[in-house]
């Protein structure tokens, strides 16, 4: 696995949800890659600060709708 399929399965990784083969590619990468596991670190942070993660590892119930903002945001900006 490389840099940017890490950070593309770093919401996955974080909420249990890659199969064997990528989880163990992930983990690899992770052991390997500073940068990535640096980054992966500070999405944690991120997520945890703005509770986009429960305590029992689901994601948010507002997670959505704040993906759905920021994309709209984006779409207006562009």
């Amino acid at each position: 696995m490389n840099c940017h399929e890490a950070i593309d399965v770093m919401d996955d990784a974080i909420e249990g949800r890659l199969d064997v083969v990528r989880r163990a590619g992930f983990d690899e990468h992770m052991g390997e890659c500073r940068a990535c596991a640096t980054y992966l670190e500070h999405l944690r942070v991120i997520r945890a600060a703005l509770h986009l993660q429960r305590d029992d590892g689901a994601p948010h119930p507002q997670r959505e709708d704040l993906i759905r903002i920021f994309e709209k945001e984006f779409e207006q900006n562009s």
